[in-house]
């Protein structure tokens, strides 16, 4: 006969012993009560939204942009003499083209699309380089009378222009803190107004094509920290780049030159000096300016140099190809043109400071 196997027990108090299987039963209706050594899962993080990436690009800056930037471009010429500085607008232009004009001041033709500055001035006359830019931009020019020539040559053609002394005053204003000549003034508000008033087209068509450098891509070339281009010995433009902004920031004469509006100087991303063949033409010291054709010219950006070639053909916008012949590129922003005459040319016109291989830029 065998030996009977006893339930395993427990005992409890006094003695009392209970089989195991109840003590598991009670421990299991105990169980709200004991510790949850179980690792909770961590809360889920709420989700950032992205800001959606911006759909549309300005054409002649390459900066994105929330809405579509389709507007007729507005060429606004600005004058430049000692009287007229500091001028109003000139920071918010996406192309400016500085040429002389008279003896040795030059002027300004501005193209405006992307911003919408409140106060452009002082207007000046027009020449008929200026208007050779501004059809290659297909723009309305701006402007307050002009040269026998560049007068005749608008009405013959017929090009849609806001001239503030023949027919266009009304978009215009004159401010008391200059004197005359150097205090008329217009906005983008008076100028599209007035474009919308004669029944002209509203929206940008046959725009020059330029491209542009992606994210995270720059320009290599030559170091050009500070560069300076002599109109001539009282008339000296320089910049200087500023890497904390990736701009050069413009100088005349050794002084900062500012905008008038925020009293901050002017700062560009791509600065282009070209040359080409100049002549005077009358007692007025008025100059034929030949923007035809090509030539040579330095591209300025990122804090490097890069020789180039200008060319404009069939009453287009300038074009510019690198040394091997392709277009360049420009960095996102905006452009200065600075066009010297041919002759002294770059070589003893442009001087750069602080120049070198800097392949890594």
């Amino acid at each position: 006969m065998g030996m009977r196997r006893k339930p395993w027990r427990i005992f409890g108090p006094r003695g009392r012993w209970w089989p195991l299987v109840l003590v598991a039963v009670l421990l299991a209706g105990c169980g709200a009560n004991l510790p949850d050594t179980e690792q909770q899962p961590e809360p889920t993080p709420p989700e950032v939204e992205e800001p959606p990436a911006s759909q549309y690009t300005a054409p002649l800056t390459g900066m994105p942009s929330d809405e579509p930037v389709d507007e007729r471009v507005v060429a606004v010429m600005i004058e430049n003499s000692s009287k007229a500085r500091p001028q109003s607008g000139l920071d918010k232009a996406d192309w400016v083209v500085e040429v002389l004009a008279e003896g040795w001041i030059t002027r300004f033709v501005a193209f405006y699309q992307s911003q919408e500055p409140q106060r452009l001035g002082p207007v000046r006359s027009v020449r008929p380089y200026y208007i050779d830019l501004a059809e290659g931009m297909d723009a309305v020019l701006v402007h307050a009378g002009g040269s026998p020539e560049a007068l005749a040559r608008l009405k013959r053609t017929g090009y849609e222009h806001l001239d503030e002394i023949y027919g266009a005053g009304k978009y215009f204003w004159r401010e008391s803190f200059r004197k005359m000549p150097h205090n008329l003034y217009t906005d983008m508000s008076h100028l599209r107004t007035a474009i919308a008033d004669r029944g002209w087209r509203e929206k940008a068509a046959d725009l020059p094509v330029f491209s542009f450098y992606g994210e995270g891509e720059t320009p290599v070339g030559t170091t050009a920290n500070e560069f300076e281009i002599r109109y001539q010995p009282s008339y000296r433009v320089a910049y200087t780049y500023d890497a904390a902004i990736g701009q050069y920031v413009r100088s005349v004469n050794g002084q900062p030159h500012v905008d008038l509006e925020t009293d901050e100087p002017l700062r560009v991303t791509n600065v282009i000096v070209l040359e080409a063949s100049h002549r005077i033409v009358d007692n007025a010291g008025r100059r034929e300016v030949n923007l035809s054709g090509e030539g040579d010219g330095l591209l300025f950006q990122n804090g490097v140099m890069t020789p180039i070639r200008w060319q404009r053909k069939d009453g287009a916008f300038f074009q510019f190809y690198d040394p091997l012949g392709l277009p360049v590129r420009l960095v996102p922003g905006n452009t200065w043109v600075n066009v010297i005459p041919d002759k002294p040319g770059l070589a003893e016109a442009v001087t750069v400071s602080d120049s070198g291989e800097n392949d890594s830029q």
